[in-house]
């Protein structure tokens, strides 16, 4: 699999910049499924990788909670609320195209500054680019669903840089960030239910003009 890790990563860029472009919520959650699937693989593609039980086992929970699990509670959490699109961004979906291929050019000189060995370029450059999109989405977003995705593509970009640095004895880590991510998704999930029973919007600006 190892000459597969160019192409997942190429693919995970490609998803960045499309979850920059989508206003479907749907959409959304598709794409970081897909990212997180991507991810939860690379682990196996790396040239130092030496598959074992041990490797597997990581991967396929990875692939659990980061494909399957948090992309089903985000779904639900959506037909619960009844929210299908993002309708007035912070930053125009133009805007925040250019912006994430800003973050891209940012991560090459990241990347470069690290000295990383030739075969981990690409990779990293998608890690750091991935983790920029994330906060990109928390930051010009507006519906609070949208900025969970991207609390979530955001560990998307350290679970891959955590994964090209570190021992595979030392990914033990990452699995504590993900329950981290678990449990803010889950809180953050059960808050945009009861905001969306509540109020006409989980518009996350309009919740802000709220006074006591």
């Amino acid at each position: 699999m190892r000459e597969l890790l160019d192409p997942m990563a190429a693919s995970v860029i490609l998803a960045n910049l499309l979850l920059l472009a989508c206003s479907r919520l749907q959409v959304g959650v598709t794409l970081a499924a897909i990212q997180g699937i991507l991810l939860s693989l690379a682990p196996l593609a790396l040239p130092q990788a030496e598959p074992n039980l041990y490797l597997a086992a990581f991967c396929a929970t990875a692939l659990c909670v980061k494909g399957l699990i948090f992309p089903w509670m985000l779904s639900r959490t959506l037909q619960r609320v009844k929210a299908r699109r993002e309708m007035e961004p912070l930053l125009g979906y133009n805007l925040s195209v250019l912006a994430g291929i800003a973050g891209l050019v940012l991560a090459v000189w990241l990347r470069g500054q690290l000295g990383l060995a030739d075969a981990l370029a690409l990779p990293a450059t998608a890690a750091f680019m991935t983790g920029i999109t994330g906060f990109l989405l928390v930051i010009i977003r507006r519906k609070a669903i949208t900025q969970v995705i991207g609390y979530l593509v955001a560990e998307n970009g350290i679970f891959l840089f955590g994964t090209l640095v570190s021992s595979h004895a030392e990914l033990w880590v990452e699995l504590s960030m993900l329950l981290d991510l678990f449990v803010a998704i889950f809180v953050m999930g059960i808050a945009i239910h009861n905001i969306g029973q509540e109020f006409a919007s989980i518009n996350t600006d309009r919740i802000e003009s709220l006074k006591d």
